[in-house]
């Protein structure tokens, strides 16, 4: 393990997907960096589990094909393999009933979900939805937004489900409806990827062209402290080991990044506070074939679920067999009740895949996953409101995370956060040259 006297341009708290992205971006400035990772796996909430030949995501996972992670990856050479969802297949699930989903002009026609005169306004709506400015509604919530932009009750209660589809919560009183709507925007502009090998595959991509740029990458190394002095000096291990350093990013949640320093330190505390967490039960179910092949996604209209057969589209089962993800996107308003919880999963996988118990391989159950560590709520202005990258009253600290900076959200938000923290260290590198001239 290092020792004190060993000084490294940049430290890296975290070996999840914004960590190890940050640590790539900054050695390929010419930086040496070294990344301490806690688990003994890198990947946080990107990990996958092989489970016999399935390949088991920590819940629903997918990439926005048009967001700010792609553009990351792509700066980073980083290829991404997957595919992407189908328009067919779809159902829209009101009162147990399923109905055609209508997300296009066909099925717009043909489903029952809505009557001819919220058709109008949905078929209306869809053709100008990437007109809306999102600017207008930042600090209204999607609630104000719905209520008062939209006219028919079902079409409000389609949108809402799309909202929760997209941006994964189900918060309708407290997200900010300019973030629902850009991230509503870039669904309908350039759909998705699910990827081939789970999202462990992207991690491991990420840690290799991390590698080639000459990161260290240490796992099962927990980081108990940063050490500064009004500027950043290094971190402390839990060995009680110190690796000095010049910077430091924080690749992790608010509360973990609070904890990295003494109470009423940092404005850590306040963003720790302030950061409401999205989370959703999720249901991973494995099957020795779909009983139903044409039955791929199904969205709740009158609850808050979701289902997608993600093996249709990504490399994910065996051939001929099918991996299946669900979730309920949970309330911060009201408590779970787990047990009841799965069974409404079950409920929805009865009527979309009639027969699927005769079928299972495998199944996983995560009560309260946390999907995202921060709402971007209407009171903070949306995702322009968000903290960071840079740590007021510490120099040469940064942040980054799915809660972190005015870009994105989900894995857009990561990794567009991991481009700013760099390029903030970059300058502040320059401006202390310059003054030191």
């Amino acid at each position: 393990m290092s020792n004190h006297d060993e000084m490294t341009d940049v430290v890296v708290v975290g070996g999840g997907l914004g960590g190890v992205a940050a640590a790539a971006l900054a050695a390929r400035a010419g930086r040496r960096v070294v990344v301490f990772e806690k688990a003994r796996v890198a990947g946080g909430r990107a990990v996958t589990q092989a489970r016999g030949e399935f390949l088991f995501n920590l819940g629903p996972h997918a990439l926005y094909r048009s967001g700010r992670a792609m553009d990351v990856l792509r700066e980073l050479g980083v290829e991404v393999k997957g595919g992407t969802p189908g328009a067919s297949g779809g159902y829209a699930i009101e009162g147990g009933i399923k109905h055609t989903m209508p997300l296009g002009f066909v099925s717009l026609l043909t489903t029952d979900l809505v009557r001819l005169p919220a058709k109008l306004e949905l078929g209306r709506l869809l053709a100008s939805f990437h007109r809306i400015d999102p600017e207008r509604w930042l600090d209204r919530t999607v609630r104000d937004w719905l209520e008062s932009a939209v006219r028919h009750h079902d079409v409000r209660r389609l949108l809402a489900a799309l909202v929760r589809l997209t941006t994964y919560a189900n918060a309708p009183g407290q997200m900010s409806a300019g973030a629902a709507i850009r991230q509503l925007q870039l669904a309908l502009a350039g759909n998705v990827a699910y990827l081939d090998g789970g999202w462990q595959s992207l991690v491991d991509a990420l840690r290799a062209t991390a590698s080639a740029a000459g990161v260290e990458v240490v796992t099962g190394a927990r980081v108990t402290a940063v050490e500064h002095d009004g500027a950043v000096r290094g971190v402390r291990l839990a060995d009680g080991t110190m690796r000095a350093a010049r910077a430091v990013i924080v690749a992790a949640s608010p509360a973990e990044a609070r904890e990295l320093f003494r109470p009423g330190e940092t404005v850590l505390d306040r963003w720790a506070d302030a950061a409401v967490p999205i989370k959703a039960a999720c249901l991973d179910v494995a099957l020795s074939r779909l009983p139903v092949p044409t039955a791929t996604f199904a969205l709740g209209i009158d609850r808050p679920h979701y289902f997608s057969v993600h093996s249709a589209a990504a490399r994910l089962a065996p051939a001929g067999a099918a991996l299946i993800q669900l979730a309920k996107y949970l309330s911060p308003d009201s408590r779970s009740e787990p047990r009841e919880d799965e069974r409404e999963l079950e409920t929805l996988l009865d009527l979309v895949q009639p027969g699927w118990r005769d079928v299972l391989v495998d199944r996983r159950f995560m009560p309260s996953l946390v999907v995202s560590n921060a709402i971007a709520t209407a009171a903070a202005g949306g995702t322009a409101g968000r903290p960071g990258p840079a740590v007021p009253g510490i120099a040469n600290l940064y942040v980054v995370g799915d809660w972190v900076g005015p870009e994105g959200m989900l894995a857009d938000a990561t990794l567009a956060s991991a481009r700013l923290a760099v390029r903030a260290l970059s300058q502040e590198a320059t401006q202390q040259r310059l003054a030191a001239a």
